[in-house]
């Protein structure tokens, strides 16, 4: 901390320290030749099951321990359970990895587990001479409820988000697609600046685009409307104007680039030093130029203008506001 001044340890101390240091190191070098040489023997045992999670709580990231536990499942344990069995097992494999997960909530060895052991799941009890999906259905429904735990914790965990569309796609019983977007709104309007949601919510209207279940010209209306107001709350957040730029697209639509630069230019006037405003409406202007009116230099100058001043203001990026400018006189 701060302020506080450090306490000298004596020789006898710093000598105590490192040996309690060494006695870890030589416990994990143990434990890894241990496990590694039952792994090479192929042993599929109890005892090495539970020797590899050992050696997992030191170091999560040994993803050949990872495949190795897989395979003891598989190989040794599995073939000796009744499927009540292997599904109270799998459900003790995921309490465990949530644990791993609280201290290490983005090794990708980890997620990796959680979904070997989703599809792993047993149906489920048969009912009425037919499975009855409620093992599978109940572990699926709890991974969604861990994936948002830990959205909440981290919000722009990109693993987190990874996990949760791919439980999303998998479910036994899906969700209806139309509410992801209530969960991406809460997501957005909680902190605007989260990128992982404007692009999970940008995948979900795609999918509701082209499944014909919301109307793609009022929708795309509404979330011009929805990131406007993250713009204007933080114009120099690049994860709302990235989504922005999504929603123009190949700007084709003349009137709506038009009234989009216009909204853009009135920020600006507010916001005089705002690069995310010069980009865009460079950007913007250009796509008019090209799609609309090739001709015009009133919108060729504007646009070098633009590019001048983003040259004294962003300096990082000279060279390329240069070629731009290169672009524009040829």
């Amino acid at each position: 901390m701060h302020n506080v001044k450090r306490s000298l340890q004596t020789p006898e101390a710093l000598a105590a320290k490192k040996q309690r240091e060494k006695s870890k190191i030589d416990e994990l070098l143990a434990v890894t030749d241990d496990v590694l040489s039952r792994k090479k023997k192929q042993e599929w045992s109890h005892d090495a099951f539970e020797l590899t999670q050992r050696l997992l709580q030191i170091n999560p990231e040994f993803y050949t321990v990872w495949n190795y536990r897989r395979n003891i499942l598989l190989n040794g344990i599995f073939p000796q359970s009744t499927p009540e069995q292997i599904n109270n097992l799998l459900s003790d494999e995921l309490s465990m990895t949530t644990t791993a997960l609280k201290a290490n909530p983005k090794v990708y060895w980890i997620w990796n587990h959680r979904r070997w052991c989703l599809e792993n799941v047993p149906d489920g009890p048969e009912r009425n001479e037919a499975p009855s999906m409620e093992w599978r259905q109940a572990n699926w429904d709890k991974e969604l409820v861990v994936a948002e735990r830990i959205l909440d914790v981290d919000a722009r965990n990109f693993h987190a988000w990874n996990y949760r569309r791919y439980v999303l796609a998998n479910m036994p019983t899906r969700k209806p697609e139309i509410s992801e977007l209530a969960y991406t709104s809460r997501k957005i309007g909680a902190n605007f600046s989260n990128f992982s949601a404007w692009h999970q919510r940008s995948k979900t209207l795609i999918g509701l685009w082209e499944s014909g279940q919301l109307d793609p010209i009022q929708s795309r209306d509404d979330e011009f409307e929805l990131v406007s107001n993250a713009l204007y709350t933080d114009p120099d957040d690049q994860s709302a104007w990235i989504y922005h730029r999504w929603l123009i697209g190949s700007g084709e639509n003349k009137a709506q680039l038009e009234r989009e630069i216009q909204l853009i230019f009135e920020l600006l006037q507010e916001q005089p030093d705002s690069k995310w405003c010069m980009e865009s409406l460079v950007h913007y202007k250009r796509l008019l130029l090209q799609n609309h009116s090739p001709d015009s230099q009133a919108l060729k100058q504007e646009c070098v203008e633009l590019l001048s001043r983003l040259m004294d203001l962003d300096p990082v990026r000279y060279f390329r506001y240069q070629d731009l400018k290169r672009d524009l006189d040829q």
